[in-house]
């Protein structure tokens, strides 16, 4: 099984065992809303430009609405199961795109549930994981008002935020790093260094793509 089919699987289970209502740490949706998002994702490119164009939002979210209207749970989750559109013809693109996506959509699940703790993660996740922190930290990080400096667990430094002022070191796992990066500053399993108020500034970023 690829690194992207594993998280897939592990998250569907989760989907299963939590059923429709539980929190997610995506602002305002419940599993049944993720679930319906990752389907959008997957099968409705012609709904996908609200996802990162607010113009467009509100026919994104019609769309998300129509699919829960339209499946019941476990029916959408049969369907995130498998990849769909171009990632269920080229398997290969849906390890390229899809691990990130859904390792941290996994752990939106995950971390949104008391009693949560990190994953011990395969090393080729984790190696797969630093490779994209490291490559895409300057495009995850770009809103940054600080100049952050991610050092990983392990040996590995990438740089992102901005390029002068006030300089925050973020230590920690890859996996913990990637959801830093990725907006998850307040349940991400990292050390923030530096002065305070540039800490604070980085806690509250706006991260990601």
């Amino acid at each position: 099984m690829t690194l992207a089919r594993g998280e897939r699987s592990a998250l569907c289970d989760l989907f299963d065992r939590l059923g429709p209502d539980a929190p997610t740490l995506c602002a305002g949706w419940t599993t049944y809303d993720l679930a319906a998002h990752l389907v959008l994702r997957e099968r409705r490119p012609d709904a996908m430009g609200g996802i990162a164009i607010g113009a467009l939002a509100g026919y994104t979210a019609s769309v998300q609405n129509g699919l829960k209207a339209r499946h019941p749970y476990p029916e959408l989750v049969g369907v995130v199961r498998r990849p769909g559109g171009v990632y269920g013809l080229l398997p290969f693109l849906d390890e390229a795109v899809n691990t990130l996506e859904f390792f941290v959509h996994h752990e939106d699940v995950r971390r949104a549930q008391p009693g949560w703790e990190p994953r011990e993660l395969p090393a080729e996740l984790d190696r797969l994981i630093w490779k994209r922190v490291a490559t895409g930290a300057r495009l995850m990080l770009r809103r940054s008002p600080v100049r952050l400096v991610l050092r990983r667990t392990g040996g590995g430094v990438a740089l992102g935020g901005a390029k002068d002022g006030a300089k925050v070191q973020v230590s920690g796992p890859a996996s913990e790093l990637l959801l830093f990066c990725f907006g998850r500053q307040a349940h991400a399993r990292v050390e923030l260094t530096g002065d305070d108020a540039a800490v604070s500034q980085a806690a509250g970023a706006r991260l990601g793509f």
